[in-house]
């Protein structure tokens, strides 16, 4: 990967690949936010050092 992009650069190829991913509807959202709550296996946030 070639690391000296620039900000535009990194952008410009950022919204390209936001302008390939489908479409979400709301109601997708919501389902996948319902699904994640209730699969997620961390309960207890962990403390900063």
């Amino acid at each position: 990967m070639n690391c000296k992009l620039t900000f535009k650069e990194r952008a410009e190829i950022g919204m390209k690949m936001l302008e390939k991913q489908k479409s979400v509807t709301l109601e997708q959202a919501r389902a996948q936010v319902k699904w994640l709550s209730e699969n997620s296996t961390s309960k207890v946030k962990k403390k900063r050092i």
